[in-house]
């Protein structure tokens, strides 16, 4: 009896264990787009031309890093950022409230440069004729007109390659210029902050271009030598399009072209009919299930039914530790795995059933009936978990949801279905000294 009590008290403590990291369950398991609604994107990275050779996964590495920045503070909870090939990043933003801000805001280069401005009429003529000279390029500003039609300035000549770039950056914050218009204020790293003092004492009386995206936002005269790596982005902003630009900047520059191939806005609606839908299905499965049981198989239904709602139970707790995100494939792997675990149950009752018409006692029959199924209940189970794993690791969104829920639910359903219900029944026979058992 004293090991019985023991494997009694391990199933508690598995029970305990499992209620404790699912509660509460609105908090610790993650709804996906499908069930909750939001944003799906798919980006791609483009071949930097400025580079000979380029190792696009790692700039596909640095430009996930960036994006993952940026959509923290979008604020999105529980966001899903991953890398998909050598230059494809996946996006997906469950419950996001203003989804085309974020398409706009994750896709945006926010290519920053700070370049020197040549005022020579002759050279600016000459580079509008066609001829720019080495060393330069042609550039516009953007404003915006009487009928709020965007229209380019008047050219500037500006030198290349850029004094500074948005990697000597450390921080960028919305403020307002003395006209009250809102403006981006900018803090340089270390690094940077060097080279803005060094370009600003040698080069007081010239004008620095502040040049984001190859469109000229502002091009101030350098008044004096600025010292303390502080500059400020002043444009035609309203404070929306001056907070996305410092969120932008402030995430950090892409390390290359960023390209959206794919974007589905899922509207919150179309989640609520995939619940409501899922969770019936699920629902009435289920009771069908544990009454067929239950009719079919008396007292070993009831124990079967127990382990089924155990299964679950620990497929939860495994999702909520690991953080995995629920989605309609990951409830059909769960009701995949329902199936499964009726299916042992039916294995081992069967063969009790066998070796009870052989006339041997409970305990015998018992004992043999759970030894004699174990082969085919392991070689289906495993088989089965190598193909969720497959799924898990070569699979990208909810396929990786049905593999996980899958893989999870069969290794939870190995120690119910096998240890778990088999210490219960040995528990019993023991306790109340059973001779006979009718299944």
């Amino acid at each position: 009896m004293k090991n019985h009590y023991i494997r009694l008290s391990i199933i508690a403590a598995i029970i305990g264990l499992c209620i404790w990291a699912i509660y509460p369950v609105q908090q610790k398991i993650k709804e996906g787009l499908d069930l909750k609604g939001g944003v799906h994107i798919v980006l791609q990275v483009e071949r930097p031309p400025n580079i000979p050779n380029p190792n696009m996964s790692d700039i596909t590495n640095r430009a996930l890093e960036i994006i993952r920045n940026r959509v923290d503070a979008l604020g999105v909870v529980e966001p899903s950022i991953e890398k998909s090939g050598i230059n494809r990043i996946i996006v997906d933003l469950p419950g996001v409230k203003e989804p085309q801000q974020a398409i706009k805001i994750i896709g945006k280069t926010a290519l920053l440069e700070f370049d020197l401005v040549n005022d020579n009429p002759q050279k600016i003529s000459e580079a509008l004729s066609g001829k720019v000279p080495e060393g330069y390029q042609l550039l516009y500003s953007e404003r915006k007109n009487a009928s709020g039609m965007m229209e380019k300035s008047s050219p500037l000549l500006v030198k290349t390659p850029p004094e500074l770039t948005g990697a000597d950056l450390s921080d960028a914050q919305v403020g307002y210029s003395s006209s009250g218009f809102p403006v981006v204020n900018l803090t340089f790293n270390s690094k940077g902050t060097t080279k803005f003092s060094n370009v600003t004492s040698e080069n007081v009386g010239k004008r620095l271009a502040i040049v984001l995206d190859g469109i000229v936002q502002s091009a101030p005269v350098i008044r004096e030598a600025i010292p303390n790596g502080n500059a400020q982005i002043s444009g035609n902003f309203s404070l929306t399009e001056a907070k996305n630009l410092a969120l932008v900047l402030k995430a950090g520059a892409l390390p290359a072209k960023v390209k959206i191939i794919y974007k589905e806005i899922i509207g919150p609606s179309l989640g609520k009919q995939y619940i409501h839908d899922a969770i019936h299905a699920a629902l009435w499965g289920s009771i069908v299930v544990v009454i067929f049981m239950i009719v079919y198989y008396s007292a070993f239904g009831f124990l079967a039914d127990f382990a089924l709602a155990l299964n679950i139970l620990m497929l939860l707790a495994v999702m909520a530790v690991f953080k995995g995100t629920l989605t309609l494939p990951g409830i059909a792997g769960i009701a995949l795995t329902i199936g499964m675990s009726v299916d042992a149950n039916i294995l081992i009752f069967e063969r009790i059933r066998e070796e009870l018409k052989l006339g041997k006692s409970a305990r015998g029959a018992i004992d043999a009936g759970y030894h004699r199924a174990w082969s085919a209940i392991i070689d289906s189970h495993i088989t089965t978990i190598i193909a969720g794993i497959i799924l898990f690791y070569l699979g990208a969104g909810p396929i990786k949801g049905f593999g996980f829920t899958l893989t999870v639910g069969i290794a939870a359903n190995l120690l119910t279905a096998v240890f778990i219900t088999k210490s219960i029944v040995d528990y019993i026979v023991a306790s109340k000294g059973v001779e006979k058992v009718r299944i």
